[in-house]
């Protein structure tokens, strides 16, 4: 077997699957493969989170153009992806916190960002829920949350239904560039794929095949901790995260239409990418159940349904990998450190730009794989 594109997309998370989308729409013939199944390791395993505010500032151009596809993904894709655009609100413990909201909303808002950062009587009067304990909450009000389960395989759909080959039980082995016709990639079950260009998406899996490409980016695997209580009275609209560098203290959660509170956050837990596994620890639920009752004390007697994990990838410098490599037409988008889902329509739009285009719109030099090169 030997298929031929103009692209090849080499991972079919959320990335993968929305770049190969935004490259039908560009009349690229693009072939899709996933070791697995689409969407279903990061992007269909994390919180949902569609947010902008708490990033570094060289992410914020990027996350901006991921919320336009977010707010366009109903349309695009032709399925309700439950993005729900209910506002992002960070809250802090502390008057250091406070100091450090107001200076994050002067430094976003020349990036077309604007958030509201709300004093203690504030966040009181408007939402009524939180611990006394919490001084300051800065409010994005055009971010929210979508369902991580469903954004990654809509986005396969669509591009299936534009006319992308999306081919699933395809576990990449080798990638070999030939000249003048470009790239072969060889899957483990023998079958062989040729293509111009090259975008590789793997996520944590990312590590061997970006080294075949020259690039010498190191992956760590690792396992959010992720649970959800039993439905309960309608509380707040907005995802909330606790800004704190106080490592077991960085809970987030969203409550979904039905009632039910969606948490995550503090540790990680083991992940391996051999084994496609992630493990959640009892101690960091009990901590995460602990810090979420502190929180909100109407959860006090919330009561625990479901806990889940899946592989995230993180690089060592806790930045994304994103651009153009060494080789003519090959280009990579991964380690997104557990911040990807949000980001992850932006991003395969970015990359369907620069691949289609040689240029992004969105200033994306800061990722660039080169800054791993010795």
């Amino acid at each position: 077997m030997d298929v031929r594109s103009d692209v090849l997309v080499i991972g079919g998370g959320l990335v993968g699957s929305s770049a190969a989308f935004f490259l039908r729409q560009r009349g690229l013939a693009v072939t899709l493969l996933e070791r697995e199944r689409v969407g279903r390791q990061a992007s269909g395993t994390n919180f949902g989170n569609v947010r902008r505010q708490g990033r570094a500032l060289e992410q914020i151009p990027l996350a901006n153009r991921a919320r336009v596809v977010w707010g366009r993904a109903q349309a695009l894709v032709g399925e309700d992806l439950e993005f729900e655009p209910l506002g992002h609100l960070r809250v802090g413990w502390t008057d250091e916190r406070a100091a450090s909201f107001e200076q994050h909303a002067r430094d976003v808002r020349a990036l077309g960002l604007e958030l509201e950062v709300l004093g203690r009587e504030q966040l009181a009067e408007r939402y009524g829920l939180f611990a006394p304990g919490i001084v300051v909450g800065s409010l994005s009000p055009r971010d929210g949350h979508a369902n991580p389960r469903l954004a990654g395989p809509a986005f396969a759909r669509a591009a299936r239904r534009a006319g992308a080959e999306v081919i699933e039980d395809a576990e990449v082995a080798h990638i070999a560039r030939t000249g003048s016709e470009g790239y072969v990639v060889e899957t483990r079950d023998g079958r062989s794929f040729r293509a111009a260009r090259l975008l590789l998406a793997c996520g944590a899996w990312s590590q061997p095949l970006a080294a075949q490409l020259g690039e010498q980016v190191v992956i760590e695997a690792r396992g959010p901790q992720m649970g959800v209580t039993e439905p309960l009275p309608w509380a707040i609209g907005p995802s909330i995260g606790v800004s704190t560098p106080v490592k077991r203290e960085g809970l987030y959660f969203r409550q979904v239409r039905r009632g039910n509170v969606v948490f995550g956050g503090g540790y990680h837990g083991p992940a391996s990418t051999e084994t496609g596994l992630a493990q959640v620890l009892p101690q960091h639920t009990l901590g995460q159940l602990h810090e979420l009752r502190r929180l909100v004390p109407r959860f006090a007697q919330a009561q625990l349904i479901r806990v889940w994990s899946g592989v995230e990838g993180y690089t060592t410098d806790l930045r994304p990998v994103m651009g153009a490599t060494g080789l003519p037409g090959a280009y990579v988008a991964f380690g997104f450190c557990g911040e990807g889902f949000a980001l992850g329509p932006g991003v395969g739009d970015v990359m369907a730009e620069l691949i289609d285009t040689g240029r992004s719109e969105t200033p994306i030099e800061a990722f660039s794989p080169a800054r791993f090169r010795s």
